[in-house]
């Protein structure tokens, strides 16, 4: 049955957005993969591999200037999904979804990010 709620992923936008988002590194597995499909109008770029990756995605980013806010989220066992929209200066730029995958030590093992600004979705309904 699915929870209308992701409290991970939750967590991980919020640190994110916050002026130290490198502590998500705390939260990864030590097994951990990802892959981040980021698009812009300008074309795609997919960000892909482990922690060493992921440190590089860190680096690339605006830190401060974008700002992810949750449309809908739900947990199915281990499993977290969020869908959200991208804010810059507070103007929507882009929606995205994730999906996680948490060990049974409470650390992100898995993550699949697709961001676009090609589909709207409007939260709240």
């Amino acid at each position: 049955m699915l929870e209308d709620k992701a409290p991970f992923l939750t967590a991980w936008f919020e640190i994110m957005d916050s002026d130290t988002p490198s502590r998500i590194l705390d939260l990864i597995d030590d097994d951990f993969s990802f892959s981040i499909l980021f698009s812009t109008d300008a074309g795609a770029t997919d960000f892909a591999g482990g922690r060493a990756a992921m440190e590089g995605y860190l680096a690339q980013r605006e830190k401060g200037t974008l700002t992810h806010h949750r449309l809908a989220a739900g947990t199915v066992g281990r499993d977290e999904f969020f869908l959200g929209e991208v804010r810059r200066a507070g103007e929507p730029v882009a929606n995205f979804v994730a999906a996680g995958q948490i060990s049974d030590a409470g650390r992100l093992e898995r993550l699949l990010i697709g961001r676009s600004p090609g589909v709207r979705f409007e939260g709240g309904r």
